[in-house]
This record gives C-alpha cells, sequence and structure tokens, in this order.
C-alpha cells in the first residue's frame, strides 16, 4: 500500500509545476515569490471595480435566493442534476471553494479559467488539448487564462501574457493563437529563456510585427498592469500554487492530476462541472 501511495504522489507531482519549481528570476533581479497583503488585496479589488473587466462574485445561495434569475443551461445538460450519473466526485477529483470566488467576468456566462506559466512544461503540453476544448466549448461558457505571478521571471512572462492579449484585441498582433505557440516554442525549444523586457521586445517584432511604439505603449498601459494585479489576486483566492490549474467559475478548481495525470480526461472534467453550474 505504501509503495502504491508513493507512486501516485510520483505521478502527480509529474503533471504541474508548483511555485516552488517556478524558473528562476533574471540575474539582476532576485527571484521572490510574492505574498501579497490585504491592503494590497483590497486596494486591488478597488481598482478593479473601475475597469470593464471587474470582479463579480458568483454565489450559489445568492442566485436560488433571486427568482428573477434564470439559471445558465448548456446545451449538453439534458436532465435535472438530481437524475444525472456524475462521472467525477468532490473531494476526488476537484475541490470545491467556499465560499465562492470572483470571477474575471460577469455572471452571464459560466467561466473556466486556466491558470498557466509560459515556463511550464505541462503548461505547454496541455495547450493542445485545452486549445481543441475551447474551440469547441459552449456557448454559455467564457474561457480565459490567467497567467500565474509568483516571482519577478513568471511576473515578467505574464506581462508578456497580458501585452499579447491587448495587442491581439486591437488587432495589432492577427493570430494570437499562432503568436502564443512561438512563445513556448522560443522557450521551451530554443532554450530563450526571456528574461529581460528588451528580449521580450524583439519576440513581438518577429512574431507579430509589433512596433516599438504600439509595445512599448501596451506594456506600460494601465490596463495592463490592472490585469497583472487581478491576477495577483485570483491566485491568491484560488490557492493555486501549481500549474496548469482549472478553476470553474469562482467555485471549482481542478488540474490534470486530480483527472487521473490524464489531459482528455481533465477536459471531461472541465465540461462536466460546467454542466452542474449550469444546472443549479
Amino acid at each position: 500500500m505504501k509503495k502504491l501511495i508513493w507512486i501516485f504522489a510520483l505521478l502527480y507531482a509529474l503533471s504541474a509545476c508548483s511555485k516552488e519549481e517556478a524558473a528562476p528570476a533574471p540575474a539582476d533581479t532576485p527571484a521572490v515569490v510574492e505574498e501579497q497583503s490585504d491592503e494590497v488585496t483590497d486596494a486591488a479589488g478597488e481598482t478593479a471595480a473601475t475597469t470593464d473587466e471587474t470582479l463579480e462574485v458568483v454565489e450559489e445561495s445568492a442566485a436560488e435566493a433571486e427568482p428573477a434569475d434564470e439559471a445558465i443551461v448548456l446545451a449538453v445538460a439534458e436532465t435535472p442534476a438530481v437524475a444525472r450519473e456524475w462521472q467525477f466526485k468532490e473531494g476526488q477529483h476537484y475541490v470545491r471553494m467556499v465560499p465562492t470566488q470572483p470571477t474575471v467576468g460577469g455572471a452571464d456566462k459560466i467561466e473556466v479559467a486556466e491558470f498557466f506559466m509560459y515556463s511550464c512544461p505541462h503548461c505547454y503540453d496541455m495547450e493542445p488539448f485545452i486549445n481543441e476544448w475551447a474551440a469547441n466549448k459552449d456557448p454559455n461558457v467564457r474561457f480565459v487564462r490567467v497567467p500565474a505571478t509568483w516571482n519577478s521571471l513568471v511576473r515578467l512572462h505574464a506581462q508578456l501574457y497580458y501585452t499579447e492579449e491587448v495587442l491581439a484585441r486591437n488587432g495589432v498582433i492577427k493570430d494570437q493563437d499562432a503568436f502564443r505557440e512561438s512563445i513556448f516554442q522560443e522557450y521551451h525549444r530554443r532554450g530563450n529563456r526571456m528574461t529581460s523586457k528588451d528580449a521580450i521586445q524583439k519576440l513581438f517584432a518577429r512574431f507579430g510585427s509589433v512596433s516599438a511604439e504600439d509595445f512599448e505603449r501596451t506594456w506600460n498601459s494601465f490596463e495592463v498592469n490592472q490585469k497583472l494585479r487581478v491576477a495577483g489576486d485570483l491566485q491568491r483566492r484560488y490557492s493555486i500554487s501549481s500549474v496548469p490549474a482549472v478553476v470553474v467559475n469562482g467555485k471549482y478548481r481542478t488540474d490534470a492530476g486530480m483527472a487521473g495525470n490524464s489531459y482528455p480526461k481533465l477536459m471531461e472534467l472541465i465540461d462536466e462541472l460546467t454542466v452542474r453550474e449550469g444546472l443549479r
């Protein structure tokens, strides 16, 4: 029995990158795991309210107390929740967070958030699976990516991601999926650790044809800095200690290890959790 427990523990460890395993910080910046105080979190929360990417807590009890609210029913859910046979179990395949935590978007859709790092090989391995899932997800489901911000280098890569996201939304980067793949390839295949702003700017010019002016303006923008604050706050609220991790609607947290060390199973688990939310 002890031997089996040891084997399962080893398999789980291989399926995620923990914040202790995050890539080392650049030589001129010490790697420090960022611990946010309540004061910082409160300030971030107040600032977040001023932007169009506000955090909204979706409480199950609140939803039940408002008879005027209509549940978001997914197309795949055709039978009552009480009549379904669920494949995955709470406490074994996913953790339910109590109370329900804020989400990136509003309550109009069920939100699936993927926490990742560009430097995480497991995130790179999961990329084709989560991309295929996102391309075929239910229209009532919103998919968002949230980069980890554990230390200075990881936070630098998070700033890269949000700069990429804003430039793609504004039409400067024409193909965000191709750009994202190039960044993963640069780190994991070519050994470019992207340890400075200048090194990152060169990638935007090479892969996205982004001018130095567009890059600089977006990199230092209020919007990108606000997104970084929200990411750090959600990381703390969701107790994210390893990536890749997935949170459904601020309520259910899971990962590939909990799903049986299988990315296809994790996609099935995500679908089941969104169905649960649609039936509540």
